[in-house]
């Protein structure tokens, strides 16, 4: 099916004419281009075909829901065997790039375009999954998802034993994973029971990183535990029931 940005339009009469200009093309260079006559021979059945349906399709006297349904199968055909024909023989020589213009294609750009920076600012969340298993998502707090260069999201976190120094600040967090899902799963294995895990969010595109979220960190303890995160939207930090918690060896995070 053609998409709003695609080469293939989504009306019926300039598809079938992109059909058979396509199908004048191929079979004056087709062979130069080497392009077995045998799928422009196709192509140039499956157009025909599709002129046909349209019409019928078209005509009071013969427009029937069968009559329909022909034409959408027909129009499918035609349209599966030029993007068949563009993907295996449009980008690669002999074909020039006025060959693949004259196809009413658009030439690769082998210049890379950079992303742009990231505008959107992130607060985490957590919630318990299963055993060593710990769920997050990410909400917005500035900036738009919508937004090409805030779909992207580097997931930093590290797991620090009793006794060892935790990181002072997001910057000496030592893993990560990038992701494009709001809401994800961290998996900690067997030999991090008991140990304090720190987490922050970068939202990232094309390797530009924007703001750090403020960082979150869940440790055990003789208490029940809480976490504490920023309150939405204003950022002052406030406490949840049952957040903030101990990898357990036993009961995963309790």
């Amino acid at each position: 099916m053609s998409k709003k940005t695609d080469w293939f339009p989504s009306g019926r009469d300039e598809q079938l004419s992109v059909g058979k200009n396509r199908v004048t093309i191929l079979s004056a260079g087709g062979p130069s281009w080497n392009i077995p006559a045998q799928d422009t021979r196709e192509l140039s059945t499956l157009v025909g075909a599709a002129d046909a349906a349209l019409a019928e399709a078209k005509n009071e006297a013969t427009r029937t829901p069968v009559a329909t349904a022909r034409r959408k199968e027909a129009f499918q055909k035609m349209e599966d065997k030029m993007r068949d024909i563009k993907k295996r023989y449009a980008y690669v020589p002999p074909l020039t790039e006025a060959d693949i213009v004259s196809l009413g294609l658009k030439p690769r750009d082998p210049i890379h375009t950079p992303g742009k920076v990231p505008t959107a600012h992130v607060n985490v969340e957590t919630f318990l999954v299963g055993r060593h298993e710990l769920g997050f998502r990410l909400v917005y707090v500035t900036g738009s998802p919508d937004d090409k260069e805030n779909k992207g999201y580097r997931i930093w976190y590290t797991v620090v034993a009793p006794g060892e120094t935790a990181p002072a600040d997001p910057e000496q967090l030592t893993k990560s994973f990038y992701t494009q899902r709001r809401k994800n799963l961290v998996e900690f294995g067997f030999g991090d029971s008991g140990k304090t895990a720190y987490f922050a969010v970068q939202v990232e595109n094309d390797g530009k990183k924007g703001r750090w979220s403020p960082p979150l960190s869940l440790k055990g303890g003789n208490e029940s535990w809480k976490r504490r995160y920023p309150c939405r939207p204003c950022g002052r930090l406030i406490h949840g029931a049952k957040a903030s918690q101990e990898i357990n060896s036993t009961g995963g995070l309790k």
